[in-house]
């Protein structure tokens, strides 16, 4: 979620909540801490107790509800007062009630009726927590649920999604659309038999599935949905607890667990990785949140003169930093992992986070399964009152251990400036982005042929390795590729752009580092030209399937191509010394081509030696190759893993690029 994005959300009530001037900032470093693994609900023998941190409370005031929304109180309890600023009680073994909050008094006031920053189970609208132990709500055979093999991280193939857009064509053949069980349905097909849903995320031959947020988010209303809202979701209410608004019924808190571990128990069965978006680098409204209404002002990051800042452009940005924000934070990541065996995060504007955090979550993933995968944005929306060497952006990311950051380098060489969307990239003819692309090419890493002066945005490698490069030319912020590529080359033809998309992606794909593709790019997805569908309707952002029918060629290009990438290691080398040893730059090329070449069966590849070949000029190019005899593997829009033609380059007699194409070719 890049800036304009974040933007946009300030001008939606339920979004974000810019926080006036304050008072003096208190000294949150001395407010006493808990070191517990027991905040929140905790279940013994199925009897509940609630711990909650609230140090700056004069009292904390339990009550219980019959419903998850309206009614009065069934019962109230005074929070006894216990160790490192929290607050505990007992309930009884049958509550009168079956669902709860809490309400502090703070200088004599009494604040508003919340439930905890722990809570894993809501109702309605997540207004209220339910009394109900998430690890009692789980489908059939859930605890022989297991996650697929994954040898090495540069191994992953990521697709992103929205649960909604998956399903909520009128022709995806999908029952629960708009729905966790909508990915749950095998088999589904579209307009003349395409597969749809699961089954075409499996055709495909992607490794992860990523989901834009699905933890509960404030901006759609769950007991309005036959208005049917639209909205990503980067609009955190409860960090901790699935959206309602994809369950069959949301205001039964266990119906939302239950679908959520059914989609995971799904995916892995077929042999898939779930990712999910998580977004702790704000929240949808601070002055209302479980955290300001608990402990005011310690979870947010304050200005000088007492404001909140705002590097989210959100209104607000979480103090991951403090010891009971990063404890939250490490807390809610394993509990996804563990709970719902969730197999990857992506962090939303992981630069607002602190490294130590994020060192943090990965300390914390590794104690459960070192193969789960973390990522981010390696960026912030704005400035930050944290200092830049404590952030987790892509400067740092060296800092971090088996964490990746997205290549916005690669992603604006390729297609153009993400912003700045009249303008074209390498793949559309647009000169001097070649150092740029190759700055992708390499994952990157340092390379000693790359010259760093020229690159578009970092100068110096960020990675370590490879596999902390997450390869890119479009997700769902900003214009989905096909419509940046026709915004950006007005006159061209439908022909012309397929090859520059298919040019795009292929330098995705033939990438050290780690592929993303936001599903539907694959079969030349559009919005009609938005830039920003974050709350547009579903007319706009669901998966159109007839364009999968209409395009099959490219569909079936993109299949072969990630299956290339899958089944030769050469192109997924795990070290950057790896790459440094096998990967050799071609020298004099002319401008705005890029060749390259994959030496002595890198990898272990079958291959011998591979020669990729990018010509992003929209004319013929005449390259310089060397002398040999080579079976071409890949040219344009063709792929064949057995050769689809031989040719032989004479010494001192370049070859023919056409425009805007790909050219692998193999020697043994």
């Amino acid at each position: 979620m890049k800036f304009l994005l974040l933007l946009s959300f300030l001008s939606v009530a339920t979004a974000c909540t810019v926080v006036p001037k304050g008072a003096k900032i208190p000294d949150f470093a001395a407010y006493p801490t808990y070191t517990g693994s027991d905040l929140g609900l905790t279940f013994v023998r199925g009897q509940a107790r609630l711990r909650v941190w609230a140090p700056t409370a004069e009292a904390l005031q339990l009550k219980l509800y019959a419903e998850g929304t309206g009614g009065a109180p069934v019962a109230s309890y005074a929070m006894e007062k216990s160790t490192g600023g929290t607050w505990v009680y007992q309930l009884p073994a049958q509550p009168p009630g079956r669902f709860y909050v809490v309400q502090a008094t703070i200088g004599g006031k009494p604040m508003a009726e919340v439930p905890d920053p722990y809570v894993h189970a809501v109702g309605l609208n997540g207004l209220r927590g339910a009394l109900l132990d998430p690890a009692t709500v789980s489908p059939a055979a859930w605890p022989d649920d297991r996650r697929p093999e994954l040898k090495q991280a540069t191994d992953i193939v990521i697709g992103e999604a929205h649960v909604r857009d998956l399903s909520m064509h009128p022709q995806s053949g999908i029952e629960h659309k708009g729905k966790f069980l909508g990915l749950t349905e095998t088999g589904t097909a579209g307009p003349q038999g395409v597969s749809t849903g699961l089954q075409h995320l499996q055709d495909l031959g992607i490794t992860h599935l990523h989901l834009l947020p699905t933890n509960d988010f404030a901006s759609v209303d769950e007991s309005k949905l036959p208005e049917n809202r639209y909205n990503w979701g980067y609009d955190p209410l409860h960090y901790s607890v699935p959206e309602g608004s994809y369950a069959t019924d949301p205001a039964d808190p266990a119906a939302r667990i239950r679908e959520l571990k059914q989609l995971v128990q799904t995916l892995h069965r077929q042999e898939l990785r779930l990712v999910l978006d998580v977004v702790y680098n704000h929240t949808a409204d601070a002055a209302r949140s479980s955290f300001d209404q608990l402990v005011p002002g310690y979870y947010y990051r304050q200005r000088p003169d007492g404001t909140y800042s705002d590097a989210a452009a959100c209104g607000n940005e979480v103090a991951s930093e403090r010891t009971m924000v990063r404890k939250l934070i490490v807390e809610s990541v394993a509990y996804w992992a563990r709970e719902y065996h969730v197999d990857g995060f992506r962090f939303d504007l992981m630069g607002v986070l602190d490294l130590r955090t994020m060192r943090a979550v990965r300390v914390a993933l590794d104690e459960i399964d070192h193969s789960i995968f973390v990522y981010g944005e390696g960026w912030t929306a704005g400035g930050s009152p944290l200092p830049e060497t404590e952030r987790a952006v892509k400067a740092n990311v060296p800092k971090l251990d088996r964490i990746a950051a997205f290549s916005d380098e690669l992603r604006d060489g390729v297609k153009g400036h993400y912003a700045r969307q009249n303008e074209p990239g390498f793949a559309s003819g647009q000169p001097g982005l070649e150092e740029s692309v190759k700055f992708g090419i390499v994952g990157a890493t340092q390379h000693p042929q790359l010259d760093y002066a020229k690159v578009n945005y970092s100068k110096a490698p960020w990675a370590k390795e490879p596999s902390q490069a997450i390869n890119y030319v479009a997700c769902h912020d900003d214009r989905v590729l096909w419509d940046k590529l026709a915004v950006a080359n007005p006159g061209a033809s439908e022909e012309e752009l397929i090859r520059m998309d298919v040019l795009s992606n292929t330098i995705v794909f033939t990438s050290q580092g780690v592929p993303f593709l936001p599903v539907g790019d694959e079969f030349l997805r559009t919005k009609g030209g938005s830039h920003n569908s974050y709350n547009q309707p579903d007319n706009v952002n669901q998966l159109d399937w007839a364009r999968k029918a209409q395009y099959p060629t490219v569909f079936e290009f993109y299949r072969k191509l990630i299956g290339l990438r899958r089944t030769h290691p050469a192109f997924r080398l795990p070290t950057r010394e790896l790459v440094e040893k096998h990967l050799r730059f071609l020298p004099d090329m002319p401008a705005n081509t890029i060749g390259y070449q994959l030496q002595g069966h890198a990898g272990g590849d079958d291959w011998g030696t591979i020669t990729v070949l990018f010509n992003g000029n929209r004319t013929a190019a005449a390259v310089p190759v060397p002398a040999g005899a080579y079976t071409i593997m890949l040219r344009g829009q063709e792929i064949n893993q057995k050769g689809l033609s031989q040719q032989v380059v004479e010494a001192g007699k370049p070859l023919s690029l056409p425009a805007s194409t790909a050219l692998i070719l193999v020697q043994p």
